[in-house]
């Protein structure tokens, strides 16, 4: 008999227990079977803000099922900030907040197979959003992902050489008072100034090579090398728009943030979303 009611912990453990049987063959397509190379188009400042919008009709054409499942990032992101609220690691608040940008190509993948079911018309529910599991792509994506993963690490350790050469160097400067000698003191505003600088360079990679290419591994079996190349061939030809994109794309994750990163319940889908639609308007279908 079909199996047709279930529940999200029991069909998120089954999805998870079918990666492993295909963890082997997955990884032998980390090159992908499509050998034709993606046709990029021309991007606008007006794609960026109708990419929104579709996110947005998205995100209320099915908000009962994207809410499950970006429920627990929100989770993650307070719970951090509350381990290093008693951890006596009150510096690294900002740049764990700031790592959604980071990561959030990647947390966004079952996302982007929600967009693209809805777009082709077919039945769309939460337990699609573990669709790429089972993909070819699978891989490929995975791969992506803990490249993603690494840059965050290497972020979160860059951020805490600049704290302590910094106001972590200042005598006298204890961990209870960071909020105010970050706001009130001239190391505070260098640590803020070269914190920002350095962190925006390591956005700017980020967004350079996933602009497109996991809404692109998602879409299609191209493999991680020719989903990346294509990803840095779209910024290097639309370099305004994607620019734009990183800004917009950073300003609603720090307002989603706020208040203890609760707004990503509605910042995180909205955005995985309109990735999607941006990505289609960046590359011509096949």
């Amino acid at each position: 008999m079909v199996k047709t009611i279930g529940n999200p912990l029991t069909w998120t453990v089954h999805a998870a227990g079918s990666v492993g049987g295909h963890m082997a063959d997955a990884t032998l397509r980390m090159g992908g079977s499509v050998r034709s190379e993606p046709v990029i188009r021309k991007l606008t400042y007006a794609d960026l803000m109708t990419s929104l919008r579709e996110g947005m009709d998205d995100f209320a054409a099915m908000r009962s099922d994207v809410v499950f499942v970006v429920l627990f990032y929100p989770l993650i992101g307070a719970l951090m900030a509350w381990m290093a609220m008693n951890n006596s690691m009150v510096p690294y608040i900002f740049p764990l907040a700031s790592g959604f940008a980071l990561v959030g190509p990647f947390a966004a993948t079952g996302l982007y197979e929600m967009s693209r079911r809805r777009e082709a018309g077919l039945p769309t529910n939460w337990r699609h959003a573990f669709d790429p599991l089972r993909s070819p792509s699978f891989a490929p994506i995975l791969g992506l992902g803990l490249y993603l993963g690494g840059i965050f690490l290497a972020w979160m350790i860059t951020a805490g050489i600049i704290y302590h050469l910094t106001l972590g160097a200042v005598p006298g400067h204890e961990t209870g008072s960071f909020l105010s000698d970050a706001a009130n003191t001239e190391a505070g505003f260098t640590m803020g100034a070269i914190g920002i600088l350095v962190g925006a360079v390591y956005a700017a990679v980020v967004l350079a090579i996933s602009v497109v290419s996991f809404p692109l591994l998602v879409d299609r079996d191209i493999g991680l090398p020719m989903a990346v190349a294509t990803s840095l061939r779209v910024t290097r030809q639309n370099p305004g728009p994607v620019l734009a994109w990183g800004v917009i794309v950073a300003a609603l994750l720090v307002i989603g943030s706020l208040p203890f990163f609760l707004g990503l319940i509605v910042v995180m889908p909205v955005l995985g979303h309109a990735s999607w639609h941006l990505y289609r308007k960046a590359i011509a279908p096949l």
